[in-house]
């Protein structure tokens, strides 16, 4: 398993389609998913620190796990077929969890802790960038044309 770090949740274009941007944290691999809009939302205000005045469904979910006495330790893609991604929730005590990844990342960032991916997952899925910012696999014009995406979008894209 490899740990990841969440560099951001951005809409592609012409689509709109929410995704979350992950990277290996001692790699080149970036790994692009594509999500929902409500938990494109989630991510996005989590790593900006945005709190809500009441919790929202992520926030609920760590705080019942953590008063439970079971906090989450880590989250794992685990699997990728068809496109879809494979997740697990892993909590103190050891029971694990089906997930989908987009909520394993929302629910991770708000606990704390690592995001994992299998090397299958990363060999499927993954896009080396080069120091120079120019991917390895012919995925040029798809890096720039997120880079570009990442650049402009904000929190409000999402709606609520």
């Amino acid at each position: 398993m490899r740990e990841l770090m969440v560099v951001g949740v951005r809409i592609e274009l012409p689509s709109n389609q929410p995704l979350v941007l992950l990277k290996e944290i001692d790699g080149p691999r970036h790994l692009p998913i594509w999500i929902g809009a409500p938990e494109a939302s989630a991510i996005a205000m989590s790593q900006q620190g945005m709190a809500t005045p009441r919790p929202m469904t992520h926030d609920l979910l760590e705080a019942v796990v953590s008063a439970l006495g079971h906090p989450l330790v880590e989250a794992r893609l685990v699997a990728v077929k068809d496109t879809v991604f494979y997740a697990e929730l892993e909590f103190d005590g050891g029971a694990s969890v089906d997930s989908r990844a987009s909520d394993a990342i929302a629910f991770a960032l708000r606990a704390g802790c690592p995001i994992t991916c299998s090397d299958e997952v990363l060999e499927e899925a993954g896009v080396m960038v080069s120091e120079d910012g120019n991917t390895a696999d012919g995925a040029e014009d798809q890096v720039r044309q997120f880079r570009e995406f990442l650049a402009d979008v904000e929190p409000e894209d999402f709606g609520e």
